[in-house]
């Protein structure tokens, strides 16, 4: 027998390397155990979307609040926003609130009723009608105390499901995906775009090959460059494709009328601008949509950031490419672009520059006609310029020249009541 106190050796029936390779897979099974308990009762979370409709008495509706590009419209806009963050960051869903968004500010009387979309990450273990309830309560208690914006106590309120969240975005005007789900990653990175990141962005081809670039501004219309047409100007023999890939596009449809400025020079490039309408609307999903279009006084900040993306090709004298390009670039002021060792007095009020400093990024042929967008405070992009002119491609001190949007804002509503 053994005696007390003595432990038989395991050495003669165990070998070292077993042994820590049996301690090693039981901690792996509790770390992976924990891990997953862990997961299920805290991580395993899943996305509700709430709309809500508040009536503001306070505020007076007018046309400036037509256009998410007025100064009026965000501001109010991001009034409304911070409020309703603020009421949900002080309560007990702090932890649960995402965001939330204007999506729609619109008349209601002769006050405004503005349409909310709001995002929150609950457990997924968690019941619906009792989290509607814990968000209604902190909604109402908001409505008490709403300060200077006196809002209705009357207000619809319902859950929605993911896909009716991006219904809702899709029908307004420059929300990326990145906005559509609300998320906070927004990372623009490398020169290939995914899906869903500039959805409005339009091949025009002639005779089914691309030719230019545009930009969807309504189901309907499409905005691109004038000397896209100098030599074809036949609806006919036009076609617009919908998506990042001009070899597979998700949408393809004919073009009814092409609308050149009456006033385009050639020579000078001046009024570089047309309109396209298309034989049928094209229908919106979320990744092919409008872009926002600027109020003609918004101001373009020199030195701030904007994105050109078109299938034009990456070198000067190079071929088109089949799948959609991004290049980030920064506007520079008309009288920098002016120098003389830039373009000398060619760059006219009409006309706004984009580039980088010592060039490399920069529209190229067949980017002709393609949007140049800039984000706002409230992450919606709105088209500033139109891919016009430049010396070669990505040359330094010869940024590309671009089409002034805000310049023809009211020509484009006198065109096509946009």
């Amino acid at each position: 027998s053994l005696r007390p106190g003595r432990v038989p050796s395991t050495s003669r029936f165990l070998n070292p390397c077993v042994v820590a390779l049996v301690v090693v897979a039981v901690v792996m099974i509790l770390a992976v155990t924990i891990a997953l308990l862990i997961y299920f009762l805290g991580f395993d979370q899943k996305s509700y979307f709430y709309h809500s409709s508040f009536q503001i008495l306070s505020v007076e509706y007018n046309d400036q609040l037509n256009s998410p590009g007025t100064q009026e419209y965000r501001t109010l806009s991001e009034r409304i926003e911070s409020m309703v963050t603020k009421a949900f960051k002080e309560s007990n869903l702090r932890n649960q609130f995402i965001r939330a968004h204007v999506v729609k500010l619109r008349r209601g009387g002769s006050g405004v009723i503005a349409d909310v979309v709001m995002k929150f990450r609950f457990a997924r273990n968690n019941n619906g009608a009792s989290m509607k309830s814990r968000i209604e309560s902190v909604l109402h208690q908001m409505l008490n105390n709403s300060g200077n914006l006196d809002i209705s106590p009357q207000y619809s309120h319902t859950s929605i499901t993911d896909q009716d969240a991006a219904d809702i975005f899709t029908k307004e005007c420059g929300a990326r995906s990145d906005l559509i789900t609300l998320s906070d990653e927004r990372i623009i990175g490398g020169s290939k775009a995914e899906e869903g990141d500039w959805p409005w962005q339009v091949s025009l081809q002639l005779h089914n090959v691309h030719h230019c670039g545009g930009t969807l501004i309504s189901n309907t219309w499409i905005l691109t460059a004038a000397h896209c047409f100098r030599s074809y100007s036949d609806p006919y023999q036009w076609t617009v494709t919908f998506g990042l890939s001009t070899r597979f596009p998700k949408q393809k449809i004919s073009v009814r009328t092409i609308l050149v400025h009456k006033n385009y020079n050639p020579e000078t490039r001046e009024n570089d601008i047309a309109l396209v309408q298309l034989n049928q609307g094209v229908t919106f999903t979320k990744n092919i949509h409008k872009v926002c279009l600027p109020a003609p006084t918004q101001y373009i900040l020199p030195g701030s950031t904007a994105y050109v993306t078109g299938w034009g090709s990456q070198i000067y004298g190079g071929n088109t490419v089949p799948d959609l390009e991004q290049a980030k670039v920064y506007i520079i002021s008309n009288n920098v672009c002016n120098a003389p060792a830039s373009y000398n007095g060619a760059v006219l009020p009409g006309m706004l520059c984009a580039g980088l400093p010592d060039g490399g990024a920069d529209a190229c042929q067949g980017d002709s006609g393609g949007p140049l967008v800039q984000e706002d405070s409230r992450r919606l992009w709105f088209l500033v310029g139109i891919v016009s002119w430049g010396y070669q491609c990505g040359k330094a001190d010869k940024p590309g020249v671009y089409t002034r949007v805000t310049a023809y804002r009211d020509w484009i509503a006198q065109q096509t009541g946009i």
